[in-house]
């Protein structure tokens, strides 16, 4: 497989790398930050008005003392598909005054039996470009 030389690329052949399946679809987070809280609220009303795509939920994250909105969607994890997800959700988020965060996937998904003993030690969340997680 080819991946770009930029940091969703790498972030794709590090996923490939480690045994993920990137030709199955996958659940990507991606994460999207506010200062505020009410914008961060604001932006989920939004989403959920729109009926996007997807699973959203709000948190506060205090490692980056920001509001995390993270929208997960069932998606095959191809290049061009993510950084133009990636791309409007950042515009989404601009609007309420927040910006994009990065993506990335659990590497448990579902359908994999290789990790159904090992509880939540094999739960290893994978971040793409600029992810603080």
């Amino acid at each position: 497989m080819h991946f770009p030389e930029d940091d969703n690329g790498q972030m794709l052949k590090a996923m490939h790398e480690s045994g993920i399946d990137l030709t199955k679809p996958l659940d990507v987070d991606f994460f999207l930050v506010f200062d505020d809280r009410r914008d961060a609220e604001s932006a989920l009303e939004d989403l959920t008005a729109q009926a996007t795509e997807g699973e959203v939920e709000l948190n506060f994250n205090e490692e980056l003392d920001k509001w995390e909105l993270i929208v997960c969607i069932n998606m095959l994890p191809e290049y061009d598909a993510l950084v133009a997800k990636e791309i409007e959700l950042n515009t989404f988020a601009g609007q309420f005054d927040g910006q994009s965060d990065g993506w990335g996937v659990m590497q448990h998904q579902e359908g994999d039996d290789e990790f159904m003993d090992d509880e939540d030690d094999d739960h290893e969340h994978h971040c793409g470009p600029g992810c603080n997680h």
